[in-house]
């Protein structure tokens, strides 16, 4: 009995170091109403994991949450093998936890490269010193141009980010992410609002960015989920319903229940 206890500690040990974004028990309560209650997800270190569900089902309060722009009413959120659920969203950025957001934030009378730059002031030390001069800042250019690059915007390094496209503009928004170097990205709709011929290049984009890195994100597009991810968790009215891979969750009768019982928002 002993020895099995200890296999199956060692078991939980390397599960533990597999998964680099842990929740337990994870719950907030908006005056009275649980948005998310008791969410256990564990996100597996080098995966891309999908949230899904239909509209309202907690997706981004849950995202809220595990990037601490929320505080949970209870439940702990282990990054890494560090309890981080008392630090705040800065705190958890600089460990590398970092976000993208539903709405594209860029500067739009920046051009592409400028907003590459200001994110990476921020992990070269020189955040918020917008009054120094453009020389200083000059050495950030070469790696603000291997960014932009890599998301396929070396061409529009030079355009005002209000003038590109909003696909680019989203890929603008990865570039920025990639800058404060996350081990874990979290995409909030990466595709949303997009045109057809805009989701190809951005689900690829996507997956390039994920080499060395894990991706956990809320999409609405299962078309881009059954190409992209690894692990699949469903939610449903603030908890979980399903988790798997695709094959799993697209054939789970509560999860299609779910899907066409589904409510606009």
């Amino acid at each position: 009995m002993a020895n099995s206890s200890a296999v199956l500690s060692r078991t939980e040990t390397a599960q533990d170091a597999d998964n680099v974004l842990v929740a337990e028990g994870l719950t907030k309560v908006f005056a009275g109403f649980a948005a998310v209650k008791d969410v256990n997800l564990a996100v597996r270190r080098g995966s891309i994991h999908a949230l899904i569900g239909p509209n309202g089902a907690g997706k981004t309060t849950c995202f809220n949450l595990l990037t601490k722009t929320l505080a949970p009413t209870s439940g702990k959120i282990v990054f890494d093998g560090e309890d981080i659920s008392s630090l705040r969203t800065s705190q958890v950025a600089r460990r590398g936890l970092v976000r993208s957001f539903q709405i594209s934030a860029t500067f739009p009378n920046l051009t592409a490269r400028e907003n590459v730059r200001v994110a990476l002031q921020s992990s070269y030390g020189t955040a918020y010193q917008f009054w120094r001069s453009l020389r200083a800042v000059a050495p950030l250019n070469s790696r603000a141009d291997e960014l932009l690059e890599q998301v396929g915007l070396a061409n529009s390094r030079d355009t005002p980010a209000a003038e590109l496209s909003y696909g680019k503009k989203r890929a603008l928004e990865i570039a920025t992410t990639l800058a404060l170097e996350p081990r874990v990205m979290l995409l909030d709709e990466p595709t949303a609002g997009m045109g057809h011929e805009d989701i190809e290049p951005i689900t690829d984009l996507i997956r390039r960015a994920a080499v060395g890195r894990t991706v956990l994100l809320v999409e609405h597009n299962l078309s881009v989920v059954s190409t992209l991810c690894d692990k699949i968790t469903v939610l449903q009215h603030g908890q979980v319903l399903a988790e798997g891979n695709y094959a799993e969750v697209s054939n789970n009768p509560a999860v299609v229940t779910a899907y066409m019982g589904g409510v606009d928002e």
